[in-house]
């Protein structure tokens, strides 16, 4: 029995582990840098510890966070996602040191965490992948001659990359030779390690992923795929379950190649195996992320499964709370990403106070947030403020649910990505269900909006009323 949990992240997800804490009864505590000391997950947890000044560097001292979880006597450590949670040197800490880490082993999460090792051991495990490089390649020459093997575009990929960063498409030989130090350079920076490897691009797929569970007892289940195609850059913008996309058999094809990875590591815990979905019907595996996905809150609407309740039972040795045949699926869930970030200046991050804030109600809406009115929103984190999640009974019904929601959403003092994602709703190929990770790129006129303003009268009688709020 878990009793105590450190949550070793900020932000919206370190809210949502707080909430899951709560409701099992466990005692939460939260770490926060200077900068986060008025951070609405430390205001939620039963207990905070101040981790320094350095606005990053301290949620990325693994040391220094187990030997606080020892001081401050929990019995386990949740990730979150992002910072270290994907570090497997911090669950061999955690191991050391007898804290309980709410996530796989150190050995899957290094063994998936490279993606040259994570592609061998789906190939051994009969799953279709990508055509591409056996091993990490030498230089530029090698991988000029793979890709006029397997055809161009390709992509170079960094080897323990991930987030989107480390990717570069070439689709001829010239981009080859240009992006090849730029990949080895981004991957040597950003990964600490200059390893890339290259694969043939699978030109304008639909990304789907799906989500697992795996206990200490050998039980493995699925819990129906995530449709992840709207993208810019590699950065996911919009998450749905189940994909509308696909046909009942492909949902069943490729939530049985997801559980066979998932065996095939011995995989304990939550974890997501990612495909790419080609023109022709068929799916590659792409990667496993071996953590808690941001996009968790699609697939708990419509299974109604508490994800991270079930990883903290898991990490606790209980076996799953659910077999396949219990797991049912019931309409459709959209989660939009409401970051603090201008569409109209390049998606520019859009920092500052946030002068009045509300999330919107009503049924099938559901709001994860790290924001409230009055925060000052950090520039050294990531832009995402807020997540928001819709469900309904069917495909139409939660696009008309998602518009209500996105109207009745306010968030003032920082420029913000709603208006994008009213656009997004109202875009033909979206509406019919007929979408590609090129979706945002093919349309740039997405970012010709207008911003709703609110009458003048009641602009002006809100601005008075903030200014005698913070005494302005």
């Amino acid at each position: 029995m878990i009793k105590k949990i450190l949550v070793a992240n900020r932000g919206e997800i370190a809210v949502r582990i707080v909430r899951a804490c709560a409701e099992m009864g466990i005692t939460s505590a939260a770490i926060y840098s200077d900068a986060d000391r008025n951070a609405l997950h430390v205001k939620k947890a039963d207990e905070a510890y101040n981790i320094g000044p350095d606005p990053v560097g301290g949620y990325l001292n693994a040391h220094r966070i187990v030997n606080l979880a020892v001081t401050a006597g929990c019995d386990a450590l949740h990730p979150g996602y992002g910072f270290l949670s994907e570090n497997p040197q911090f669950a061999e800490i955690c191991a050391r040191r007898g804290i309980i880490y709410i996530g796989p082993s150190a050995e899957v999460i290094r063994r998936m965490g490279d993606k040259i090792e994570a592609r061998r051991t789906m190939i051994a495990a009969g799953l279709p992948v990508v055509p591409g490089s056996d091993g990490n390649l030498k230089d530029v020459n090698e991988a000029v001659k793979l890709a006029r093997k397997i055809g161009y575009p390709v992509m170079l990929k960094a080897t323990t990359g991930g987030g989107g960063r480390g990717i570069r498409r070439c689709d001829n030989e010239d981009e080859l030779r240009r992006n090849y130090e730029r990949v080895v350079s981004e991957a040597t920076k950003a990964f600490g390690a200059a390893d890339v490897f290259l694969e043939k691009s699978i030109v304008n797929p639909r990304h789907i992923e799906v989500q697992v569970l795996g206990d200490r007892h050998g039980h493995v289940i699925h819990l129906f795929e995530r449709d992840c195609s709207i993208q810019r850059r590699h950065q996911k913008l919009v998450e749905i379950a189940p994909s509308p996309q696909l046909s009942e058999a492909q949902r069943v094809e490729v939530c049985a190649l997801a559980v066979r990875a998932a065996q095939a590591v011995g995989y304990q815990n939550a974890g997501t195996v990612e495909f790419l979905f080609d023109q022709d019907g068929k799916f590659y595996f792409m990667e496993m992320n071996t953590r808690l996905q941001v996009e968790h809150t699609v697939t708990e609407q419509i299974t109604g499964i508490d994800i991270v309740q079930e990883q903290i039972n898991i990490a606790a040795g209980e076996p799953l709370s659910y077999r396949q045949a219990d797991v049912q699926r019931r309409g459709f869930a959209i989660q939009f990403r409401i970051n603090a970030e201008d569409p109209k200046n390049d998606f520019l991050p859009n920092f500052g106070r946030i002068t009045r804030y509300y999330a919107p109600g009503g049924p099938g809406v559901r709001t994860d947030a790290a924001i409230y009115t009055g925060y000052e929103f950090p520039p050294y984190y990531d832009s995402m403020c807020a997540k928001l999640t819709i469900w309904a009974l069917t495909w139409n019904k939660v696009l008309e649910r998602s518009r209500r929601a996105l109207l009745d959403m306010g968030v003032s003092g920082v420029k913000t990505t709603i208006p994008y994602h009213l656009q997004i709703l109202q875009a033909e190929e979206f509406r019919a269900a007929k979408f590609d990770t090129a979706f945002v790129e093919r349309h740039p006129e997405l970012i010709n909006y207008s911003v709703r303003r609110p009458p003048a009268h009641l602009a002006a009688a809100v601005a008075a009323a903030l200014a005698a709020h913070h005494g302005l």
